[in-house]
């Protein structure tokens, strides 16, 4: 093989070489092509996930809310109950206060 046959060769290598990345490029652009009713549906897609995180977002919010109301009706209901414990203790210490009053009276006369 002589110095001409050999650059003919090489140039024959390189042009396949060429012509095999060109045919490369070309099928992937092909199948990685966007339709307009594949971005339609992605437009879609993406309408729907913001209006999900929107309504999420207001649902938290709601809980959020809601969950404050009630510790808070629960600490009054606590202090109610505290309140209500500390009456009937009360009241239980007068009643006995008085059924040994009454029983002092009794006896005595």
């Amino acid at each position: 093989m002589n110095r001409t046959e050999f650059i003919i060769a090489t140039a024959i290598i390189l042009f396949v070489a060429f012509i095999l990345g060109w045919a490369a490029c070309w099928l992937m652009q092909r199948f990685s092509r966007v339709s307009s009713a594949d971005m339609a549906e992605l437009d879609q897609m993406a309408k729907s996930l913001h209006d999900a995180e929107e309504t999420r977002d207001q649902a938290i919010t709601y809980l959020q809310q809601r969950e404050a109301e009630l510790t808070n009706q629960l600490s009054q209901t606590e202090a109610e109950l505290r309140a209500a414990m500390d009456g009937l203790r009360d009241a239980r210490h007068e009643a006995e206060e008085l059924r040994g009053y009454i029983e002092r009276v009794n006896s005595a006369g």
